[in-house]
């Protein structure tokens, strides 16, 4: 109820009657101030008329007036500078640390806006605004989408900015764990960034012209050469072939010459995936694009288009996994190349945001800008957040927009949090 009356105010959804103070004087509010999301008063510098008389200051809100004592505003002098007190219910009197009585208002959340928001939090269906967005004009959208783009990216520039943190401050290093991680595509993710975390890309570097090692302590690495990693009935086969015991031996030399130790293999998930998506098949991915030198950050900042990114990150397999999934039986031949469409995501989920945050670190606004406009030259991703939000009339029309309501679902919706959200407000005004 507070974080409803905290909306109100901020956005004038009074009633309709006049607002005035508990004794009675009359209250108009010329400006609800800026929201505080940290500790202190809710709003600063607000600006309200009290009967005669203009008073610049900070506004507090709760449920009741007595509220102000339990949470001990009373002795604390950071809420000294409150000029208005606001509450649905009044049930005592607001006294600052420095003894000075606070002017109250009653002020009840209009009942449409109760009742709109009520709808909001039961709403089972996904998303719950749903009634509201065809008319929604193309403005309102523009801008709802371009702050949600900015915000996701913000948020994988905090991501990567960690990664540079644990890799001791080689943005090379946190462009390969973060390149890896989208490589599990979801199901892997987690694996994957552990593992990339585990490889010595400085020891790896000596070894970088020999596209067998590479894949040998790609491989190892990943606990994927233990014999015990393959499943009985494929084991006397993958012996036999050669090509893992090859692996084996090299990674065993390599192991022993940089003191490595590969992570637990039974962090990598086989259930329910297309065999296109295992991690063998990633990993020799990883290694001939690793080989190539083609990911290198000075090369992805030099990117001006998605298609120049296309061509630098695109990559297929080593020639024995163009007939395996795993170790083992072989399958048909097949060119195992990284697909059309997930050569997008990894350039949506690695390339633009590595770009972004590369250029926030180098205080270069062009790089940044050229970051946001490479999105809006990828198609928009064909998931199930974006075909409910198509369903609805809300078209992502790139990957720029497509990003958005991934952002909008995980960050609002899922969080129920309607009253940060510019749909949540349009929904909330209906009469």
């Amino acid at each position: 109820m507070e974080a409803l009356l905290q909306y109100a105010w901020k956005h004038k959804m009074f009633p309709l009657k006049p607002l005035e103070t508990t004794d009675g004087q009359p209250v108009e509010v010329i400006d609800t101030g800026l929201q505080n999301t940290d500790a202190g008063p809710d709003f600063f510098n607000a600006k309200v008329k009290i009967g005669g008389t203009v008073w610049i200051g900070n506004v507090e809100i709760h449920e009741k007036s007595s509220y102000w004592t339990r949470h001990g505003h009373d002795r604390d002098a950071a809420y000294d500078n409150v000029v208005l007190h606001v509450a649905s219910a009044i049930d005592a009197d607001v006294v600052t640390a420095a003894g000075r009585r606070v002017a109250q208002v009653r002020m009840d959340v209009p009942q449409g806006v109760k009742d709109n928001y009520a709808a909001l939090l039961h709403e089972d269906r996904y998303p719950p605004c749903y009634a509201i967005v065809p008319s929604l004009g193309r403005l309102t959208t523009h801008s709802l989408m371009s702050r949600l783009l900015a915000e996701r990216l913000e948020q994988k520039t905090a991501a990567i900015n960690h990664r540079v943190e644990l890799c001791g401050g080689s943005w090379e290093s946190a462009l390969f764990v973060t390149m890896a991680r989208n490589y599990g595509f979801g199901v892997n993710g987690d694996a994957f960034e552990r593992w990339a975390m585990s490889v010595p890309l400085a020891a790896a570097g000596h070894h970088r012209d020999d596209l067998f090692q590479i894949e040998a302590l790609f491989m190892g690495q990943a606990g994927l050469l233990a014999p015990d990693a393959i499943p009985e009935h494929s084991r006397d086969e993958a012996m036999r072939d050669g090509y893992f015991e090859r692996l084996r031996r090299e990674y065993e030399y390599l192991a022993h010459k940089f003191g490595l130790r590969p992570i637990d293999r039974t962090a990598w998930k086989f259930m329910r995936m297309r065999p296109q998506n295992f991690p063998h098949i990633r990993l020799s991915q990883l290694a001939r694009l690793y080989h190539s030198r083609q990911a290198d950050l000075s090369r992805l900042a030099e990117c001006a288009s998605a298609e120049e990114m296309r061509k630098l990150l695109g990559t297929e397999v080593t020639p024995y996994w163009e007939t395996h999934y795993t170790f083992g039986p072989a399958s048909g031949r097949r060119r195992k190349a990284l697909s059309a469409a997930s050569l997008d995501l990894i350039i949506i989920n690695t390339a633009v945001p590595m770009l972004f945050a590369y250029g926030r670190h180098r205080h270069d606004e062009a790089m940044c800008s050229r970051a946001l406009d490479i999105m809006t030259q990828l198609k928009a991703e064909d998931n199930h957040v974006t075909r409910l939000w198509r369903q609805c009339g809300l078209k992502a029309e790139n990957a720029g927009d497509s990003q958005a309501l991934i952002q909008l679902k995980r960050e609002y919706c899922d969080r129920k949090d309607c009253l940060r959200c510019r749909i949540g407000y349009e929904f909330l005004r209906v009469k």
